[in-house]
């Protein structure tokens, strides 16, 4: 008798939404449209002050599966709210069933298979803790792959989990400079489970990178994210050493490696634990003698 595939599970998902009247009917489309849709989706407005809650509500009352929870209270708008604003909806869908809990942004869009595709993956990979898609982002006038995409880390924008994985990492550790989805992706692996990005699925990203805050900041704020979360300095250095010579990314590699000095100047406070950065550090050391060895990427977080 033939084997036969284990049946996909069940999942739920969480958006944290700031003012994203532009976009997220687009992705609420999106999920709305999938072949296998989320028993529910949370989208969490962040105290949102444009027309993104009425269009929210709009779809809620389409789809049972949609629920808006809204933010009121004031808070500094910055990366940790963002995560505190997802793990608030996580909390809301404590003591449903479900096998899969993702984080998804608000801003952008795949085919209606997607979710079955990455659910099938998932269910035939037990140790496959995180897993996502491949960011695609408009260039010109088409949408190419995001220059640092890579299988072995799954971005912010898709992250979906195995419900005992998330659980043991308690949710998203609020960090001020970003880079929730990086530590979240080394954590899963210190704890032994497998990431996976699958470049076949295809997520279309709409907002133009570093947009939201300004590219100068935004490339600067990047390196002062690789120093709080412990990144090793000679990593970063050729990290730098790798794009220098290629525009945008070489002014942008510089920038970033500005915000990594200046935190190390000033000696600023690690956010994650000395564990964590051991572990990491023991990556980045490993990825660079295989870059050395021109074996693989080098890049591991985007």
């Amino acid at each position: 008798m033939a084997s036969q595939l284990p049946t996909a599970g069940t999942y739920v998902l969480v958006t944290a939404a700031y003012n994203e009247e532009k976009y997220i009917e687009q992705t609420i489309q999106s999920v709305a449209a999938q072949t296998v849709l989320p028993r529910k989706w949370i989208i969490v407005s962040d105290a949102s002050t444009d027309r993104t809650d009425e269009i929210v509500q709009k779809y809620a009352e389409r789809h049972g599966f949609i629920r808006l929870y809204r933010i009121t209270e004031d808070h500094p708008r910055n990366f940790a709210a963002q995560a505190n604003a997802i793990n608030t909806g996580f909390a809301q869908l404590k003591g449903m069933e479900y096998d899969f809990i993702g984080n998804l942004d608000a801003d952008i869009s795949f085919e209606p298979t997607y979710f079955a595709e990455l659910l099938e993956r998932l269910t035939c990979n037990p140790s496959l803790g995180l897993a996502g898609g491949y960011i695609y982002e408009e260039q010109g006038a088409e949408f190419t792959p995001r220059r640092y995409n890579n299988v072995r880390s799954v971005a912010h924008a898709v992250q979906l989990f195995r419900r005992e994985c998330l659980d043991s990492l308690q949710g998203y550790v609020p960090l001020p400079y970003g880079g929730t989805d990086w530590h979240a992706g080394v954590l899963v692996q210190f704890k032994g489970w497998q990431v996976r990005s699958f470049p076949e699925l295809t997520v279309f990203h709409h907002r133009p990178g570093g947009s939201a805050e300004g590219r100068l900041r935004a490339w600067y704020r990047q390196g002062l994210m690789d120093f709080s979360l412990g990144s090793h300095p000679l990593f970063e250095i050729a990290r730098v050493a790798r794009r220098v010579r290629s525009r945008p990314y070489g002014v942008a590699a510089f920038v970033r490696l500005c915000g990594f000095a200046w935190a190390y100047c000033r000696g600023e406070e690690r956010m994650v634990s000395k564990e964590f950065i051991e572990y990491l550090r023991r990556q980045e050391i490993e990825r660079l003698r295989h870059f050395v060895r021109g074996k693989r990427e080098m890049d591991g977080a985007a």
